[in-house]
């Protein structure tokens, strides 16, 4: 192993070890030592930030309130316009969404796991839509097999996939094995607690040759020993 690469391993373990010293909850220890940025030092407002979460909830909020006056208000048969135009938009919207999908996972991009939730939402919407509004009609029995072998299962392994991307995404950051559950994993590069001490804000600094101590004879894990074998 390099010097460069011993010291990297030796970042990944200090981190997860999670010794009192390297706690990114205190910030920077020393002048020109690298910390957990606060929320006034990302990028952007901290305000608008702070608006847009704001906004959020009050979204929220109102549709929850909508959703009762639409409980309230609405007739239980409608006679709808426009019914051809409808549900072909929305196919075509699935269409593309499908090509879009194939094609981030082709290129190996990133993309593909927000076109994999927005896939599984739009499939899950669709197999909403036709039993409700086939319910009571000759075409429900159809529908209703179509949603329950088709639709929904693809839905599942659209989120599944898209989980196990994310989670990947994770372990590679964090250099290490266990990856906690995506819902307690917060944002990289904010201050919060649980797993920020795996994902550092700020690169490991190379350490010198003469500094790594001990440290150089720690097995390599699976990335440096790719990267090793590589060279």
């Amino acid at each position: 192993m390099s010097p460069d690469e011993r010291a990297e391993l030796a970042c990944a373990l200090a981190a997860l070890e999670g010794s009192p010293g390297d706690d990114p909850a205190a910030g920077p220890t020393g002048p020109g030592e690298p910390g957990l940025r606060t929320e006034s030092e990302l990028p952007g407002n901290p305000r608008s930030r702070a608006i847009g979460l704001v906004a959020i909830i009050g979204c929220c909020l109102v549709l929850a309130a909508w959703i009762g006056v639409l409980v309230v208000t609405l007739p239980r048969y409608y006679r709808s316009g426009g019914w051809r135009g409808a549900w072909v938009g929305f196919d075509l919207g699935l269409l593309v969404t499908f090509a879009i999908t194939a094609w981030a996972a082709w290129r190996h991009r990133q993309l593909v796991i927000a076109c994999l939730v927005v896939l599984a939402t739009l499939l899950c919407c669709d197999a909403w839509f036709d039993v409700t509004l086939d319910l009571r009609t000759s075409d429900f029995l159809v529908s209703l097999l179509m949603a329950v072998c088709v639709e929904l299962p693809l839905a599942a392994l659209a989120l599944i996939g898209a989980r196990r991307l994310m989670r990947l995404n994770v372990r590679a950051a964090a250099r290490t094995g266990r990856v906690p559950p995506l819902w307690k994993i917060p944002l990289y590069g904010l201050e919060s607690r649980g797993f920020r001490t795996l994902i550092p804000a700020e690169p490991c600094p190379p350490v010198p040759p003469g500094e790594t101590g001990g440290q150089a004879s720690l097995a390599p894990g699976p990335a440096m020993s790719a990267r090793s074998a590589a060279e």
